[in-house]
């Protein structure tokens, strides 16, 4: 769902995730009827202007009639169109589009911070926007048996616009279809419809280890699931008359993983030959693989993956990209139900196993005098169990026991996330909440790093200090996009001036999202996501009152730059040595708002003898596999894949313009600082 206003000349859009783009107009006016678009959107609006200006995003121009394409390169070297009749897609955070007749000039803006579009005078234009965060529109409902999972995995596939090369790119993905339990198979006309038929079959045993395992690679190879006894897994490609065995479990976990990276991998090279091109990095891989991307991508997906089949894992298992997400799955029926939302960031889904904790993981401490928490009051106790290390960046713990280095998620933190997005806000609202005055040093840190970024975004910012437990109620059981708790937490709940606050006691939540920076705080953290919130952080013991503050202002920025949970705490926590006290609850995946990239990007620093820097720019988001990024770094003329790192050699001279220019977290000299906060250090 899209969401726009027109104040001044400036056209906000908004989806429902809180992601927001401006687009700029000189002579801007709304008028008239929309034309139609050959594109799918969420809303359109036609206005008059001279001249548009939008974030800064691939562009690519079509002409109607002549079949011209244009692409606005790196440089921002200026577009010329010739008088006609064009389609221009603006590659932003919100999908854009735009129609008009006439000339046109395209070029990046000094700075290359806005792309400018301009006219030889006030023209009709018809400008449409897509969100890239799709609601679920469908509901299959099938018999809770492995048979049944089975089903469902091969109508969720109905997200995909198209079955080629190009439902790489995330706006060429929807989300699929809720998955229910009922008595028989209900398929709804609609999916049935637009499901397509990509004639590729996955046999696997009717288990649900089986059928969670390999859930990605079908969902993403478009195929039908059956399940037989006795059966060894296989993919079978009747129009190729190809069958492609794979290993039974726990191998079976390794062949899924391997053939899915490889084949997404390979499918976003190949969607180059289409009218989508951008001048990747690993392109020569397929000249050196000998393969024929134009060829490819006209190729059936039996054919396509035939000869991705063929092509050694070792070949190409170096450039792989970094994999967004992976989830520990339960199998059990009632896990069932989180598929479609794993499936819509392509995560892979592993058996939960688990391996003891070492000495070094968990440090004895007794610096009391030091914890958030004091002696007299007692911190629930948390029993830890270490996932053992599986490919994905963020990774997902939907089992059971409490997890380190991961994310601890329910079925309900989905869902819940589904609520939020249909009932969203143009505003986010935030509520620091003190209860401790002992800790005004980190509420005053957390409440500027808001109000400041609430300058930039529709941020609302409230502050309160010394809650009792009926006002503390009141805050949680009130309508608010995120809350940052600082204070102390016992095993009866969040300390407050009157006593402690359980939030077994509150009705609802009806706070999206949260950080209980106090001792010990996970069971309040996970009691919050069962009443209603998706995702928070949370603390597994008692914690180090500086930690707590390092960690808390470093969270706070982080979250408001647009990261997701997971990922803004394990850069926060890499800050402190006890970086295992602190968790997040619910999906960790979830973003509060967005940040001054498309996607969320971090730099990391190191100082060569002869004076020079070596750059590596590190961008992902579970929620935008398959996009690509540009590094803005001198004479620097490739895109990467995101997941895909990018490493330069620059000056001091380059680096200092590259930190002044950027709004990002950099990793340098084993800490983490603002791009911002290293400027003066290298100017001096």
């Amino acid at each position: 769902m899209i969401q726009w206003e027109v104040i001044g000349e400036t056209i906000y859009v908004t989806d429902t995730d809180n992601t927001e783009i401006a687009v700029n107009g000189s002579d801007l006016a709304v008028e008239g009827l929309p034309q139609s678009l050959s594109k799918p959107v969420d809303s359109s609006v036609s206005v008059t202007a001279s001249e548009l200006q939008f974030p800064n995003a691939a562009v690519y121009a079509f002409g109607q009639e002549k079949k011209w394409r244009y692409e606005l390169n790196h440089t921002g070297d200026q577009i010329s169109l010739p008088f006609g009749n064009y389609l221009v897609d603006i590659d932003a955070e919100i999908k854009s589009y735009l129609r008009f007749t006439g000339r046109a000039t395209i070029r990046k803006h000094p700075g290359c911070s806005r792309i400018q579009i301009r006219f030889p005078t006030a023209t009709g234009l018809t400008l449409g926007f897509r969100s890239r965060n799709e609601l679920p529109t469908q509901t299959v409902s099938i018999p809770q048996t492995p048979a049944g999972v089975a089903t469902a995995v091969s109508h969720l596939s109905v997200a995909h616009h198209t079955t080629g090369p190009d439902r790489t790119y995330p706006t060429l993905r929807s989300h699929p279809p809720l998955l229910e339990f009922g008595d028989e198979v209900s398929i709804p006309p609609t999916v049935q419809k637009e499901k397509s038929d990509t004639g590729i079959e996955l046999v696997v045993p009717p288990t649900y280890e089986s059928v969670f395992v390999t859930a990605p690679l079908a969902y993403y190879l478009q195929a039908n699931v059956r399940t037989e006894p006795g059966v060894k897994p296989q993919l079978s490609l009747p129009g190729v008359n190809r069958v492609h065995s794979l290993s039974l479990l726990p191998t079976l976990e390794q062949d899924v993983q391997r053939l899915l990276r490889k084949t997404f991998f390979l499918d976003s090279l190949v969607r180059n030959a289409g009218p989508y091109r951008t001048t990747l990095s690993e392109l020569s891989l397929l000249e050196a693989l000998e393969l024929d991307a134009s060829g490819l991508y006209d190729a059936t997906p039996q054919q396509r993956l035939e000869t991705y089949l063929d092509v050694p894992d070792a070949a190409i298992g170096h450039r792989l990209p970094d994999w967004g997400l992976g989830t520990s799955l339960k199998p059990v029926a009632e896990n069932a139900r989180t598929l479609p939302f794993l499936l819509d960031q392509l995560s892979l889904i592993y058996l939960p196993q688990t391996s003891e904790l070492d000495g070094k993981e968990l440090v004895e401490r007794s610096l009391d005098d030091f914890y958030r928490s004091p002696a007299s009051g007692e911190v629930a106790a948390v029993k830890m169990v270490k996932p053992q290390s599986q490919i994905g960046k963020l990774h997902g713990w939907l089992a059971d026991g409490v997890p380190i280095d991961v994310f601890k998620s329910t079925p309900e933190a989905y869902y819940n996330r589904l609520e939020f997005l249909t009932n969203c806000d143009e505003t986010t609202s935030i509520c620091v909440v003190l209860n401790d005055d002992s800790m005004a040093g980190e509420h005053t840190d957390v409440a500027e790093i808001y109000q400041q970024r609430g300058e930039e975004l529709s941020i609302d910012v409230e502050i309160k200090q010394d809650l009792k437990t009926a006002s503390l109620a009141h805050v949680f059981e009130s309508s608010w996009n995120f809350i940052h708790f600082i204070g102390h937490c016992e095993t009866d709940g969040l300390r407050c001036p009157d006593g402690n606050l359980s939030m077994t006691c509150i009705d609802r939540s009806h706070v999206e999202t949260f950080f209980l920076n106090a001792c010990g705080s996970f069971y309040e953290g996970m009691e919050l996501i069962e009443k209603g919130s998706v995702a928070g952080a949370v603390t597994l013991s008692k914690v180090l009152n500086e930690h707590a503050v390092k960690v808390g202002s470093t969270f706070a920025k982080l979250l408001s730059y647009g990261f997701s949970i997971e990922r803004a705490m394990q850069l926060a926590r890499r800050r402190i040595m006890m970086g295992k006290d602190y968790a997040v609850v619910g999906d960790g995946t979830h973003r509060l708002t967005q940040g001054k990239h498309p996607v969320p990007t971090t730099a990391e620093l190191e100082t060569l003898k002869n004076g020079q820097y070596v750059l590596t720019l590190e961008s992902f988001s579970t929620r935008e596999a398959g996009s690509y990024y540009m590094p803005p770094v001198p004479e620097n003329d490739l895109s990467y894949l995101c997941g895909t790192d990018s490493t330069f050699i620059l000056s001091d001279e380059q680096i200092q313009s590259f930190l002044d220019s950027s709004q990002l977290p950099v990793i340098y000299d084993g800490d983490l600082y603002w791009s911002q906060e290293l400027v003066d250090q290298f100017c001096r």
